[in-house]
């Protein structure tokens, strides 16, 4: 397999880190390829601008024709287009960050922001239908993602009755909003917890998860996100009252919701 490394964490030294290093040397000694984006180490820009595209800073900015002529016209800004080659040549993207207020860091939801553009990752439509293809169609179809993510709260927190809600909801945003609209397919994340507590114990369980998680890439059961124009939704992009008879949040949107994540 060939494989994108997308990391976001200040400290090499971290837990983070630490996994990051261990899970490389898996993926090596298991015959896969590899690119990393060390988004800090990159000293990465987050920041969407008029730059990115090669546009007329006294014009009013339209982010998404700006962005989708830009790399039509290939005007992107060269740190954009690097980063969209690795995804491009990637057929699996690891997406690894700590949890800070319920979601990623903003270095990490800059790259999102400026490299999965109109015209790279979506805003694509079906010759023959005329629909937009996302939601588990589109530009990337094909590939397949996994969060790795740790957190300083126990598991239990963060399990379906857990006072900081379940893993899968709080990810929602990231694993249906970006990686499934834009085609991926998604492997249940991997969480792990008392990041700020870790003891040498607990620190070699969490290599021992990776390892295994790495290893059952190819293999991975994806969550079970619905698909836009399979049926399930209407005109107007509404689930079939059928389906779900009363609203029921993201697992609205599985045909199988995934089971409680446990530790």
């Amino acid at each position: 397999m060939k494989i994108l490394w997308l990391f976001a964490h200040p400290d090499p030294r971290s837990l983070s880190g630490a996994l990051k290093d261990e899970g490389l040397r898996t993926l090596e000694a298991h015959g896969h390829e590899y690119r990393v984006s060390d988004l800090y180490a990159m000293k990465w820009n987050p920041v969407v601008d008029a730059p990115d595209y090669g546009h007329d800073p006294t014009d009013r900015l339209h982010v998404g024709p700006a962005s989708e002529h830009a790399y039509t016209h290939g005007h992107l800004s060269p740190d954009i287009t690097e980063e969209q080659s690795k995804v491009t040549w990637a057929d699996t993207v690891i997406v690894q960050f700590p949890l800070w207020w319920y979601g990623m860091p903003a270095i990490l939801k800059g790259w999102f922001d400026r490299v999965f553009i109109r015209g790279f990752a979506f805003g694509h439509t079906d010759p023959e239908t005329g629909r937009p293809l996302r939601y588990g169609d589109g530009q990337l179809t094909g590939k397949r993602a996994m969060v790795i993510t740790t957190a300083g709260g126990r598991a239990a927190t963060l399990g379906p009755r857990g006072v900081n809600g379940e893993l899968n909801d709080l990810l929602f945003p990231l694993q249906h909003g970006t990686l499934w609209y834009t085609g991926m397919s998604v492997l249940p994340p991997l969480l792990i917890p008392s990041a700020d507590r870790t003891t040498p114990t607990a620190y070699a369980t969490a290599a021992t998860r990776l390892r295994e998680r790495l290893r059952a890439l190819p293999t991975t059961d994806p969550l079970a996100f619905r698909h836009q124009n399979t049926g399930d939704y209407d005109d107007d992009l509404l689930l079939h009252p059928h389906l779900t008879p009363t609203p029921a949040g993201p697992y609205a949107h599985y045909t199988t919701p995934p089971p409680p994540h446990h530790p």
